[in-house]
């Protein structure tokens, strides 16, 4: 995905990028690959890829959820910092942390934040299910199978907010053994399945919304 087409495919979506954005952006892409020959974080790593697979993904949130207000979100195992970084940058609005159980990523994470001057967004080293304050929302992106997720992520999510699962084909792990089990303790507020541009491989945002 070049840039043009990045820019193209975010605007269906009601995302319109700053010059500052895209720099930003692009600023994030080159620390992440100079940081990548050091410590293992991610394989994807051509420039066109990581704009599709990394940052475009990462923005698919908005399907889900309106990103325009004053949300606080955590983003559980967020690894090279997906989706957390690239939302921040382009919502600036959102108060963000970011969990992860690796030292070392999340003192590259700081860095990161560091380095592109960001505000309002904290790396947390911690397991999900040893956090405890509450968010709007909270977001998992290619984290373990739905079942083991809402063992360690429910708890984060206040009263009425909610946990989105960024997954890609969910039909295997949704079983309906497994979505009646949910559907006990939370309500499954909105299931949304799309191909990502381009590739066309399917991806699937499940909202389980906290009752």
């Amino acid at each position: 995905m070049d840039k043009e087409t990045f820019i193209k495919e975010l605007e269906k979506l009601n995302i319109t990028l700053s010059s500052e954005q895209l720099a930003k952006l692009h600023h994030f892409y080159e620390l992440l690959i100079s940081w990548n020959q050091k410590i293992n974080l991610t394989r994807i790593t051509e420039e066109n890829e990581v704009y599709l697979k990394h940052f475009y993904d990462s923005l698919t949130l908005v399907k889900a959820v309106d990103l325009t207000k004053n949300l606080t979100l955590c983003d559980i195992g967020t690894g090279a910092g997906f989706p957390g970084i690239v939302l921040k940058i382009v919502f600036p609005n959102l108060k963000i942390t970011l969990i992860d159980s690796l030292q070392k990523r999340v003192n590259y994470l700081n860095e990161i934040i560091k380095d592109l001057d960001l505000k309002d967004i904290s790396a947390i080293h911690s397991r999900g299910e040893d956090h405890h304050e509450q968010y709007d929302i909270v977001t998992a992106r290619a984290v373990a199978n739905i079942k083991k997720l809402v063992k360690y992520t429910m708890h984060l999510v206040k009263k009425d907010g909610l946990f989105i699962a960024m997954k890609g084909n969910l039909t295997e792990e949704l079983s309906p053994e497994v979505k009646k089990s949910l559907q006990n303790k939370y309500q499954i507020y909105q299931i949304i399945e799309f191909n990502l541009p381009i590739e066309n491989s399917k991806r699937s945002l499940l909202c389980l919304k906290n009752k």
